[in-house]
């Protein structure tokens, strides 16, 4: 008991919010039948999970369960590198509208996918997490237009998202 007491008490300094922080924003409620489909990695914060990574994409599908499967994929080492993906699943949160997800790469761990601003459109999106470590900025296209991008960063930068730890992914994939 006392080990699992200290896993989650690191856990939770790892993965949770820094004291004093403001929480991102959620949208008021997603559509998941409208926000499946394909996305594009247009911009995010560097993860060692997507080191080296060229065409990141996002794919979901909304399952017969209620549930989302979930496959990314990129390129690794350039445009022509191969191909390296992963599945996994995502759980709606009760009471999110399905602004907040929990998604399921392996078993038994679970990561916090928060939609925090979305097109009313769908055509883009932004997914962060509680203590805004990670920051993924989507798009329906490869390329978003310049002045889109520069309005939804300077709304993050607003929100006190360190927008300067953007990068800018290589879409240039065929």
């Amino acid at each position: 008991m006392k080990r699992l007491v200290i896993m989650l008490s690191v856990a939770l300094g790892l993965f949770g919010c820094k004291t004093g922080e403001v929480l991102p924003t959620s949208v008021g409620e997603v559509n998941l039948q409208r926000y499946t489909g394909l996305w594009y990695d247009v911009a995010s914060f560097p993860a060692r999970f997507q080191k080296n990574c060229f065409c990141t994409t996002a794919t979901y599908t909304l399952t017969d369960e209620g549930t989302v499967e979930v496959y990314n994929s990129c390129r690794k080492g350039g445009a022509q590198g191969k191909v390296s993906g992963i599945r996994g699943k995502a759980f709606a949160v009760k009471g999110s509208n399905n602004t907040k997800l929990k998604v399921q790469f392996f078993w038994p761990f679970r990561a916090d996918y928060w939609i925090v601003k979305l097109d009313k459109d769908y055509q883009w999106a932004v997914v962060s997490t509680p203590g805004k470590n990670y920051l993924w900025i989507l798009s329906r296209t490869p390329v978003m237009d310049e002045m889109v991008y520069n309005t939804i960063v300077d709304s993050l930068r607003a929100e006190h998202y360190d927008t300067g730890l953007l990068h800018r992914t290589p879409q240039l994939c065929k």
